[in-house]
């Protein structure tokens, strides 16, 4: 039986009794530990579900050989391709030779679709299930069962700290997956939980994909109770199959890597609603209004592979309708990229008529421009489905009832990422089904997004006023200009060449360039993201490229722009086809490639999806939809480190947020939020994480000064919450730094720094709190942070065990004495963080810590065990390999070019060290030195690094730079 004491796992398998999973303890089911399916239990589904296999049920054997098979050849490098084999055996390719004078027939290994069909299946929950052997074995928490194949496994944490999360459940999962892979090759998803947050994601899915699951009435969390809610909405055996049949398919990436993709719970709803309604046939129509970013090309593929696959539609046919070529690409390559069947692009208006003449059950893929020389009716068929994408801006003249003109009998979705303006009636008109009260059949707004993490804050940013464009000083200057004119002429002259004037003048380019590179070199750069230029024209995307070139070189920067209608060639460098056009865009995506910045005018300012674009420095007026879009392409979610979106406004759109974005919704007003108010909270927050060291000087260095400090932090539960409240400031400084505002906190800032770094759990527990620091923190912990100086105190590390109690009765404080033992014992597991025998050990201290917590063991017992872990620390020290000579010749170039650092070179060091050392490390050969073809393959690799990448031209710099690396490589 279940664990009473364990709360959540009671939790948890009561509601799933409750939904319809029958329980059994994994001691009761007939399994060897080395066995993933319960063989005894497909045998009886494949029997119960097919009665070619009842007739003769050793038949049954075979297509469980053919299983067993694909489960033990599976490697953790193949486990998502296994997976999609497996969907693919029971879905696909189910065909044996069970048919008369053997005849292949399509076998079932679950009932499906429909509710009598699904009551056919057997639904087990079962818990503390060990594999592959009994001594030794992982121990999974929770594990379901259909039809005797593990579909799913859950992992529960009741945490002894704060800090101990879901995301640790879900680290131990992505540690299984890699131990014992055979465990999810039949698996549809995986959960986590820590009683607070529920959290799912499927194989081999970063933990920073998993997402929750909420209900449309029902969306907090913190709570058992919340958590109840999500498992009680989810992981109901419906939808647990109806999510492994249509939400969930595998995709290719453009490394030529699988990935499987499950839907977010906004997706299934979206996608589900659409399918209710044409299985229904009314309302043949409905709005969808899910954000930015949340993943709507999905949504559709979801739709469309659920709707195609339902036979009572009689083979419909779903066509996808964008009003950009850029959109029309995106969701072309995300259908094929799923390797969605049967799908076509309807490439002229000559496809899109011959398609629906030709009455073809496909997936078709078009632009809303192809309807506008309709003038007929293409097809009756009441089974056709349009999802038109960004439905609120397709209804250009008449194109809408050109639509309805062509397909009179169709079902119309129409699916937008920004919420419908309130004069904006005609789209309502078009798609919105009077029986959705609201206007949307499904909604999914900019808040929801950012609490699921689907997508990040965006924040802007202000810039000096001299390079806002000073529309009442351009006023006058244009009254006067123009005071002969008459009313109609100066109107027409102002309308074209009023706001021209300002955005076309060379000293204010020259300015707003400058102001760009210095905010990407120090804000945005060294945090590993890139940035976005918008313009106000073409002309302007040269002017920008012109200046930018001389403050970052060529390669940093290219144009993205439509080079139609050029007809004096002014544009012609930057003419690409689309191949060559995503090439770029591969480019740009990439983290290591010289491309940071790409400069706009209107092209990637849908559609583009690059998680790694940070910053928009925004340039050209804009409102409503177009601005909404074009700052969501910097708020995709992209690793831990990046946690907003900027916008640095030059054209001062946000001075009035409200004028900006003008929507019903009152939630679009807090779209955007302040950098200046972020720098309002920074004071606060550093009183706040000071508070917990009231009385420390701060001024004593080394683990005197952490002593004092961590006897402000007595227990675990008091460590958590300081650590959450600096991760707090963490995250502000970051996206402050480095504002010279900051610079009087500094000190206090690194003395947080130090003693938060002190205190970490070494075994990488506790995700959501201590999670690592920003890359603008850790620069300034390795300029001047070390976590503690190592002082191994050689009189008690080699005292025997017999005589450490006399030593402890000897020391007037205990508590002092451990926490320095225990500070150096960090600071050794730090230094080596990266090798196995210190990783243990951190496990090991975290063990220790927790039974001290839990006064399992008492203080003298903690000193003496402590020791023993530093004496192992000691021991494992003396194994580790010195430093590489290499090492050297990387300090020498470290420090030579923080000596060249000034304000017209601003060099990330770290950055340009590693540049040489890696290409360095490719053309030398073993005594390259005493040869004069090793000498100048080594120096022109040098100069592609300094002189051509970094553009420092000073010969003496190269000169030593040469010198070390002769000496060291």
């Amino acid at each position: 039986m279940f664990n009473e004491d364990n709360t959540i796992e009671q939790l948890v398998i009561t509601t799933l009794k409750n939904n319809g999973w029958k329980y059994v303890s994994s001691e009761e089911l007939p399994r060897e530990y080395s066995d993933v399916m319960v063989e005894a239990m497909v045998k009886e589904a494949l029997i119960r579900l097919n009665p070619e296999i009842a007739e003769e049920p050793s038949r049954a054997d075979e297509v469980i050989y053919k299983l067993r098979t694909l489960i033990l050849t599976v490697q953790p490098h193949n486990l998502v391709t296994q997976n999609e084999m497996f969907k693919k055996m029971v879905f696909e390719e189910n065909s044996y030779p069970f048919g008369k004078d053997g005849r292949m027939i399509p076998i079932r290994f679950f009932g499906t679709m429909t509710k009598e069909d699904l009551a056919q299946n057997e639904y087990v929950v079962t818990n503390q299930w060990v594999y592959p052997q009994k001594e030794n074995g992982k121990r999974l928490d929770i594990v379901l069962l259909i039809n005797g194949f593990p579909v799913a496994i859950g992992e529960l944490k009741t945490p002894v700290r704060n800090s101990i999360t879901w995301l640790d459940a879900a680290g131990d999962i992505a540690a299984y997956e890699k131990s014992i892979p055979g465990m999810f090759v039949t698996n549809i998803f995986n959960f986590a939980t820590e009683g607070k947050c529920y959290r799912y994601g499927s194989v081999c899915m970063p933990i920073g994909m998993w997402g929750p699951w909420h209900t449309p009435d029902h969306k907090s969390e913190g709570s058992l109770a919340d958590v109840k809610i999500s498992i009680e909405d989810m992981i109901t055996p419906e939808k647990v199959m109806d999510i492994f049949q249509f939400f969930t398919l595998f995709a290719t990436d453009k490394k030529y890597r699988k990935y499987k993709v499950i839907c977010r719970y906004q997706q299934y709803e979206g996608a589900n609603l659409i399918v209710e309604r044409v299985k229904a046939g009314y309302p043949k129509q409905g709005l969808i209004w899910h954000f930015q970013g949340s993943g709507k090309s999905l949504l559709m593929v979801f739709a469309a592979q659920k709707l195609r696959m339902m036979p009572e539609l009689n083979n419909p046919t779903i066509v996808i309708v964008d009003d950009r070529i850029d959109l029309e690409t995106q969701i072309t390559a995300t259908f094929n990229a799923s390797d969605i069947p049967n799908l076509v692009s309807l490439g002229s208006k000559d496809d899109l008529e011959s398609f629906f003449i030709g009455d073809q059950r496909k997936i078709a893929i078009t632009t809303i421009f192809k309807f506008g020389d309709i003038k007929k009716e293409l097809n009756p068929r009441d089974n056709i489905i349009l999802m038109v994408d960004e439905a609120h801006r397709t209804q250009e003249g008449d194109l809408g009832s050109k639509m309805r003109l062509a397909l009179p009998n169709a079902f119309f979705f129409g699916l937008t990422g920004t919420p419908i303006n309130r004069i904006d009636k005609n789209t309502f008109n078009t798609f919105g089904a009077v029986e959705d009260k609201s206007g949307y059949m499904s909604k999914y707004s900019f808040s929801d997004s950012i609490r699921d993490n689907a997508t990040l804050p965006l924040n802007f940013e202000p810039v000096p006023v001299d390079l806002h464009v000073d529309r009442e000083k351009l006023d006058a200057e244009f009254e006067a200009l123009t005071e002969n004119l008459s009313k109609e002429d100066k109107t027409e002259l102002s309308r074209r060449v009023n706001m021209k004037a300002i955005m076309y003048d060379r000293k204010r380019i020259r300015k707003v360039c400058e102001h760009i590179f210095k905010h990407y070199r120090e804000k945005i750069e060294p945090n590993g993201y890139k940035g976005q230029i918008v313009c106000y024209d073409r002309a302007c995307c040269l002017m920008y490229k012109e200046e930018l070139d001389k403050l970052l070189g060529p390669d940093a920067t290219t144009i993205v722009m439509d080079t139609n209608n050029d007809k004096e060639d002014k544009y012609k460098a930057y003419k690409r086809d689309r191949d060559a056009e995503g090439k770029i865009l591969d480019r740009f995506r990439e983290p290591n490639d010289p491309l940071k910045l790409v400069i706009v005018t209107s092209k990637l300012l849908t559609g583009f999806d690059a998680p790694i674009l940070q910053a928009m420095y925004l340039d050209k007026p804009m409102k409503d939809h177009n601005l909404l879009q074009a700052i969501c392409r910097t708020n995709r979610t992209y690793d831990e480190g990046k946690t907003h979106g900027l916008i640095v406004d030059y054209i001062g759109i946000f001075d009035n947020v409200a004028t900006a974005l003008d929507f019903d919704e009152s939630s679009m007003k807090k779209v955007i939020s302040n950098i200046e108010e972020v720098k309002k909270q920074i004071p606060a927050l550093m009183r706040k994480c000071l508070s917990y060291f009231m009385g420390v000087d701060r001024t004593i260095d080394g683990w005197e000064g952490l002593i004092a400090a961590q006897e402000c932090l007595p227990t675990n539960k008091i460590k958590d919450e300081f650590g959450a409240d600096y991760k707090v400031l963490n995250r502000a400084w970051d996206a402050i730094s480095p504002d010279p505002f900051l610079n009087s906190m500094k000190y206090d800032f690194q003395w947080l720094t130090r003693v938060f770094e002190s205190v970490k759990p070494t075994d990488g527990r506790g995700g959501l709190i201590w999670a690592s620091l920003g890359a603008k923190t850790l620069e300034l912990v390795h300029e001047n942070l070390q976590v503690g100086e190592v002082h191994d105190d050689m009189e008690i590390l080699t005292m025997d065990a017999d005589l450490i109690d006399e030593f402890i009765e000897k020391q007037k404080d205990l508590r002092k004495t451990t926490i320095k033992v225990e500070i150096d014992l960090v600071a050794k597991i730090r230094k080596h963080s990266n090798d196995v025998k210190f990783v243990k050990l951190g496990e090991k201290l975290e063990n220790l810590r927790e039974k001290h917590e839990q006064a399992l063991i008492t203080s003298i017992e903690f000193l003496k065990l402590l020791l023993e872990l530093a004496r192992e620390a000691a021991e494992a020290e003396k194994e580790v390999v010195p430093e590489e000579e290499v090492d050297k010749g990387k300090a020498a170039l470290t420090e030579l070019f923080h000596g060249v650092k000034n304000s017209k070179t601003p060099i990330i060091v770290e950055r340009i060290v590693g540049d040489i050392d890696d290409i360095v490390k490719i053309v030398r050969f073993e005594g390259w030195q005493g040869t004069t073809t090793g000498k100048q393959e080594v120096k022109k690799a040098l100069r592609s690094v300094v002189w051509v990448k970094y553009k420092i031209k000073d010969k003496e710099v190269f000169d030593k730079a040469y010198q070390y690396i002769e000496q060291y490589y």
